[in-house]
């Protein structure tokens, strides 16, 4: 295969995945509560995966948002109650952020919500292909996180 074909391939793929995520993105946002956006859910199951106590800036690196970005998703979340800021303890100059019970409870009913949307439309050999695209697609995943800032030619 030669490197014009590869470099399509590479381009249909991603492109395939961006397609997916916004598909994915809007059907979620119609599931979650007045005000919440999925980027604001984003940060929920974040908090539920890597753990509680994180900074802003970690968050935002994470999330790939600014600072000023992040702050305003965490104010929301905040203000539904799913979040709770606290000082942190070993420097008085940074926050932690930590999901709160009704967050974790939020998280569980947003997953329930959107495994029923997508259930309206999704059968098992389409749960069968995902199962086998999960472990590739982890596997990219953790290629880009890897490499968050190459060098552009």
């Amino acid at each position: 295969m030669d490197s014009g074909n590869k470099a399509g391939q590479v381009f249909a793929f991603f492109n395939e995945v961006a397609i997916i995520d916004q598909l994915g993105t809007t059907l979620l946002g119609k599931v979650l509560p007045d005000g919440v956006h999925p980027s604001h859910f984003a940060i929920v199951v974040h908090l539920a995966r890597a753990g509680n106590g994180k900074t802003p800036g970690a968050l935002a690196s994470a999330m790939q948002v600014t600072k000023a970005t992040m702050s305003h998703s965490l104010q929301v979340l905040e203000r539904h109650g799913f979040i709770e800021i606290r000082p942190n303890e070993l420097d008085a100059r940074s926050k932690n952020v930590f999901l709160t019970e009704a967050g974790r409870a939020f998280q569980a009913e947003a997953l329930m919500a959107a495994a029923r949307t997508f259930s309206q439309f999704i059968r098992a050999t389409h749960i069968e292909t995902v199962s086998e695209l999960l472990p590739g697609l982890a596997m990219i995943r953790k290629l880009l996180d890897e490499n968050r800032n190459p060098a552009v030619d």
